[in-house]
C-alpha cells in the first residue's frame, strides 16, 4: 500500500521509507488460531493473548521443512527477546517522574486549567469565549484521550488497584465509556491482534456507508454523541452491578459539566449549554478519528492463522506520525510519534515511549525490520485518494514469504 504523497501503489510489505522489502512471509509462520482469550461477559474469543508464542507446525503448508520454520521463529523470538532487554534497561535505570510524574503532571496541569477555561466562557467578546472553548476542548481530549489510553494500559501507577481506579474515572467518568469494554477492546484485542483480520484490524472505525468528505470532515462532530450511545449498548455484556456503576459516572460526568457551564460559565438555557459541550467535545474529534486510521489501515493485514511473530507484527501494522505539539499534549506520545514503540511495549507511559524511540528505532532499522513513518497530511492525501479501497472494502490479507 502507498503511505504517502501520491505514491503509485506498492507491494504489500514494503515501507515509507523502503526499508523493508516486497518479500512475503513464509505461510506457516504465523501463530495457529488460539483459544481462551475472555472478554468481559465470560465469553472466549478463538485466539490467544499477544504475548503466547505457541510451538510451530513440523511442516508449512507451502512444503517448507518444520525445522527451517521451528529456526526462523526462534530467531524473531530472539530479536524482540533482545530489544526488550535494550527497553528494560532503560526503564530500570528511569527515575519515577520519567515512568510516570511526567505524565501524571501533564494530567493534572489540564485539571488546574478547568476553572479557567469555564470563567472565560462568561466573557460576552468573541477572543474570551473562544479562549475558553479552546481550553476546555483541549482539556476534555487530554482527559479522554491521554488519561483513558494511559490508564486502559495502567501507564500512570504501578498499583493495580490505583490503576483500576484510574481507568474507571477516566473512561467512565471523563470518557463516558465502560472502563472493562473498552480495556479489553483496546487492550485485549487491538493490542493482542493488531492488524488481523477480524479482531484488531481496526475495523470499528469504518463506515463504508459513509462517502470520503462526510467520513472525514463531518462524521467527527457526533463522536461526543455516538461514544456514550455505543457505551450503552455495550453495558448488556457486563453484569449488572458494572453497568450502575457505569451508569452513574457517565451521569456524573455529564451533570458536572453541564452544571458547570450554567452555573459558572453562565450560560441561560440548557441548549446553549448541550451546544457548548458539543463544540469542547468534538474540538479535536478530526485528529482522533484520522489518527486511529492513519496508523494501521493500509498497513499489511494478516489472517489469524498466517501472521508474523510479534516484533514483525507490530513493526509492519503500525506507523507514526510526526511530533505536534498539540496532539502530543492531547492525545499523547504513545498516539502520535511514539505508536511503534508503544505497540511493542504497550506497559509503558507516553513519556517512556518517547524516551525509548531512539532505542527500537534504531534496532529495528539494523535489523531491516520495519519501521513506519509517515505525516499527517500525507496520510490524509493518501485517505482521500484511496477511501474506497482502504475504508468501503475488506482489506486484502497479506501473505508475506520472508521479511529482509
Amino acid at each position: 500500500m502507498p503511505l504517502g504523497n501520491g505514491d503509485t501503489a506498492r507491494p504489500r510489505g514494503q515501507r515509507v521509507n523502503a526499508e523493508v522489502s516486497g518479500t512475503p512471509w513464509l505461510r506457516g509462520m504465523g501463530d495457529p488460531p488460539l483459544r481462551g482469550t475472555t472478554a468481559p461477559d465470560g465469553s472466549s474469543t478463538e485466539v490467544t493473548a499477544a504475548g503466547r508464542e505457541p510451538g510451530v507446525a513440523q511442516g508449512g503448508e507451502d512444503g517448507i521443512p518444520g525445522g527451517a520454520l521451528q529456526r526462523a521463529g526462534q530467531h524473531e523470538e530472539a530479536l524482540m527477546s533482545e530489544l526488550s532487554e535494550l527497553v528494560q534497561k532503560v526503564v530500570k535505570s528511569s527515575s519515577w517522574w520519567e515512568r510516570h510524574g511526567v505524565d501524571i503532571s501533564i494530567l493534572a496541569c489540564s485539571f488546574l486549567q478547568l476553572p479557567a477555561g469555564f470563567l472565560f466562557l462568561r466573557s460576552a467578546q468573541a477572543i474570551p469565549f473562544l479562549a475558553g472553548v479552546l481550553t476546555l476542548g483541549v482539556v476534555h481530549h487530554t482527559l479522554t484521550v491521554k488519561g483513558s489510553h494511559l490508564a486502559s494500559h495502567n501507564a500512570l501507577t504501578e498499583s493495580k488497584s490505583w490503576g483500576k481506579v484510574w481507568a474507571i474515572f477516566f473512561i467512565e467518568l471523563c470518557s463516558a465509556f465502560t472502563a472493562e469494554q473498552g480495556t479489553y477492546n483496546h487492550v485485549k484485542i487491538h493490542h493482542g491482534y493488531t492488524n488481523i483480520i477480524g479482531l484488531g484490524d481496526s475495523s470499528t472505525w469504518k463506515l463504508p456507508f459513509l462517502n470520503r468528505y462526510v467520513y472525514m470532515f463531518i462524521a467527527p462532530l457526533a463522536v461526543p454523541i455516538l461514544t456514550p450511545l455505543v457505551a450503552l449498548d455495550l453495558l448488556r455484556n457486563v453484569e449488572w452491578k458494572t453497568a450502575l456503576r457505569t451508569l452513574c459516572c457517565m451521569f456524573l460526568g455529564f451533570y458536572c459539566h453541564y452544571w458547570l457551564l450554567l452555573h459558572v460559565s453562565g450560560f441561560q438555557s440548557p441548549w446553549s449549554a448541550l451546544l457548548c459541550m458539543l463544540l469542547t467535545r468534538s474540538l479535536l474529534a478530526h485528529p482522533y478519528i484520522h489518527v486511529n486510521i492513519f496508523q494501521h489501515i493500509g498497513l499489511p493485514m494478516f489472517a489469524a492463522d498466517r501472521k508474523p511473530k510479534r516484533i514483525h507484527l507490530m513493526s509492519l501494522g503500525v506507523l507514526n506520525l510526526p511530533r505536534n505539539a498539540l496532539l502530543d499534549w492531547s492525545f499523547g506520545h504513545s498516539l502520535i510519534s511514539c505508536h511503534v514503540e508503544h505497540h511493542l511495549f504497550p506497559s509503558l507511559s507516553d513519556n517512556m515511549c518517547l524516551k525509548i524511540k531512539p532505542i527500537v528505532s534504531q534496532y529495528l532499522k539494523q535489523k531491516k525490520l520495519p519501521y513506519n513513518e509517515d505525516t499527517y497530511s500525507s496520510r490524509l492525501w493518501l485517505f482521500l485518494q484511496r477511501y474506497e479501497e482502504l475504508m468501503v472494502h475488506a482489506p486484502p490479507i497479506t501473505e508475506l514469504v520472508g521479511v529482509q
